[in-house]
């Protein structure tokens, strides 16, 4: 590889990890298939400290396989000594014609969700994030089974940038 080459190369690897600053902790799992309405996704996360405030996300990669408007999730914290935060959390996945939301040029679309803001981690050890999909269809009591179109499911930590 000539010496240019090289250097280019080293170049576009330090400008897309420093645009990536406040990344703290930023995980995927893959989804075989389709994703079990008693499938959870569990995440494992050692805080950095227990000072600093972080905003938490859900990341979700779909594709047009993915058939509803928006995803209903249960999301649940447990903190180091046992307690546990659960959130059902509503987010809109298409805009009113049907076009999927997220960012992607290709059939998979990337969708960085809010779960909470300004987070700070009081307890040392670790947190375990539970991710679990609790989509209904309307009229119908039971739940969506099998939940197709969603190919990861990830969390993410950001520190906060205060400039």
């Amino acid at each position: 590889m000539p010496r240019s080459n090289v250097f280019l190369f080293v170049l576009i690897i330090a400008v897309s990890i420093s645009c990536d600053s406040n990344r703290v902790f930023d995980k995927y799992k893959s989804v075989p298939n389709s994703w079990h309405k008693d499938s959870i996704t569990s995440f494992k996360i050692t805080p950095p400290d227990s000072i600093n405030p972080y905003n938490l996300f859900v990341n979700i990669r779909n594709t047009n396989a993915y058939k509803y408007n928006n995803l209903f999730l249960i999301v649940e914290m447990v903190f180091p000594h046992g307690k546990t935060i659960t959130d059902t959390l509503e987010y809109r996945m298409a805009d009113p014609t049907g076009k999927l939301l997220g960012s992607g040029y290709t059939d998979v679309k990337e969708n960085k969700l809010w779960y909470k803001e300004q987070v700070v981690f009081q307890e040392s050890g670790e947190y375990t994030v539970n991710i679990q999909q609790a989509m209904r269809e309307n009229g119908k009591v039971n739940g969506v089974v099998e939940l197709e179109g969603i190919t990861d499911i990830g969390f993410r930590i950001e520190s906060i940038n205060n400039n």
